[in-house]
Order: structure tokens, then C-alpha cells, then sequence
């Protein structure tokens, strides 16, 4: 007891990084250079490499090959739609109309598209799911056993993330990304062979497809990418949609996007009541 009490007392640990920043990542060395990751930023990146394998060193820790980098450009561009309705884009609009700053609305958008349910939040468990199946399928395990796995009564839709669309059968960014990955010379990797064989079994028991999120981590799990590293990487995936619907709305007149009538608003709640009087009015 006195030994775990010691312990939960200890504060060596932040004592030594007291009033310091610790880091392995580089920074700069006025008058020298500036690091990063072990690589000068301005001799040895700048007008060397892309801003993709910039931004995926910064994330993940490692310059990967520009035929990747380029890889994950057609990924962002596959997944920034200038489409006012999509939910955080739209927020973006919003921001635009109110007149508020370029950056206030990217990063208020970036921030709503981050959900376990939609957005670069889908990603983790998505990798975690091909990986895991992955591993059962070398065990013996077959497709049908892993798909059936993630129902939850036998007549259930398997939930699956990385398969189905809320919106629309099928998902044409697939095809779209697997051609570029095509022409940059990738081949199917052991993880995206078996998403794909998974999707075939989905489709023809559930009219189900794979979508992007359940694609690109299947060939970035083929990448030996981490679960967390593929959510780092694509952390900011849908800023430039975002950027397009701000920069519309910001060059409206205010207030002038999706403006409604108090009538449109279908509210389901009490009826116009007075306001109680507060028992300490005396009345």
C-alpha cells in the first residue's frame, strides 16, 4: 500500500520536463537550419519533395514515396466535395454567410466532420476491422463467419464501417481510387484482396458495397500504415470542400445562404404558455 501510494506521489516524470519541449520530431536551429524528422526543411525538402509526403512526415513520422504521396492527393481530392449539403462543408457555408474568417470556418468544418459515425473518426475502426479479419481469415476463419460475426440477430444487416452508404448504393470514388492506384503501379495487397472479397459475400447476401473508408484502409493497412497513423494522415481530408462552400457564401450577401421562414421550421414541441412567475415575486 505505502508502495503504491510512493508511486501515485512520484512526479519525477514531469519534474525532469519541467519548463522544457521534449521532442524527436526536429524544430529549428536559428542560424543553422530547420529539422524535421531528421531531414533539413530547406535543403533537403523544399523543391524536393511534395507537400503530400511533407504532411504525411509530419503525421506518421516518415517520408514516404511520392508515388503514395501522389496517392493520397487523389484520396483528398476524391473526398473534398464543393457540395453545399454535405454536412460539414455546410457548416463552412454557414461560417461564410456569417462573414467570419477563412480559418475560423475550415477548422469549425474540420471539426464537424470528425465523427465515429461519418469522417476521418470512421477510419480507426475501420482499419481495425480489416486487420482483425485479416488475421481470422489466416486462422481458417471463412468470409461468411466473419461478416456474420458482426450481425446482431441472424436476420440483421452485418454493421460493418467501411461497408454500405447512407445515401447512395455503391461508392464510385472506389473505382475512381482504384485506378489511380493502378496507374501509380500499386498491386492488391493481402488486406484490400480480402476487403473486396468481403464485399463480393456482402453484396450478394445484403445488397451491400464497400466505400471509401472501408477501400482506403484496406490498401493503407497493404502500406503497413497503423490504425492511428491512417486516421492522422487523413485528419484533414475534407478541408478544401469545406474551403469552396465558405469561399461561395462568403462572397454573398450575409446571411443570404439557406435562409428559412419561421414557418419552414416543423417544431413539434408544447404551444406558445406564459412564463411562470417566480414564487419569490410575493404574489
Amino acid at each position: 500500500m505505502l508502495s503504491q501510494q510512493k508511486q501515485k506521489n512520484d512526479t519525477s516524470f514531469w519534474d525532469q520536463r519541467r519548463g522544457k519541449i521534449y521532442t524527436r520530431k526536429g524544430g529549428w536551429v536559428i542560424g543553422e537550419a530547420v529539422y524535421n524528422q531528421g531531414y533539413s526543411m530547406l535543403e533537403d525538402l523544399v523543391g524536393e519533395a511534395s507537400f503530400f509526403q511533407v504532411l504525411l512526415l509530419n503525421g506518421v513520422g516518415r517520408l514516404v514515396e511520392r508515388r503514395l504521396a501522389d496517392w493520397f492527393e487523389a484520396l483528398f481530392i476524391c473526398l473534398s466535395w464543393p457540395d453545399a449539403r454535405i454536412w460539414c462543408n455546410q457548416v463552412g457555408s454557414l461560417a461564410g454567410t456569417l462573414q467570419t474568417s477563412p480559418v475560423a470556418a475550415v477548422c469549425a468544418g474540420d471539426m464537424a466532420s470528425d465523427s465515429e459515425l461519418y469522417g476521418p473518426g470512421t477510419l480507426m475502426k475501420s482499419a481495425d476491422f480489416i486487420r482483425a479479419a485479416r488475421r481470422k481469415y489466416e486462422q481458417g476463419v471463412s468470409i461468411e463467419e466473419i461478416v456474420r460475426e458482426q450481425q446482431r440477430n441472424p436476420r440483421a444487416k452485418p454493421i460493418i464501417v467501411g461497408y454500405a452508404r447512407p445515401v447512395a448504393k455503391g461508392d464510385e470514388r472506389v473505382f475512381a481510387m482504384h485506378q489511380v492506384a493502378g496507374k501509380l503501379g500499386f498491386v492488391v495487397g493481402e488486406h484490400l484482396e480480402l476487403a473486396m472479397e468481403i464485399e463480393k459475400f456482402i453484396s450478394a447476401h445484403f445488397a451491400e458495397t464497400i466505400n471509401l473508408a472501408g477501400y482506403l484502409t484496406a490498401f493503407l493497412c497493404d502500406q503497413k500504415f497503423t490504425p492511428e497513423e491512417i486516421y492522422r494522415a487523413c485528419a484533414i481530408m475534407v478541408s478544401s470542400g469545406i474551403h469552396a462552400c465558405y469561399a461561395e457564401a462568403a462572397d454573398q450577401p450575409p446571411e443570404s445562404f439557406f435562409p428559412l421562414h419561421c414557418q419552414d421550421i416543423d417544431y413539434q414541441g408544447k404551444g406558445p404558455r406564459p412564463v411562470p412567475e417566480s414564487k419569490s415575486s410575493g404574489r
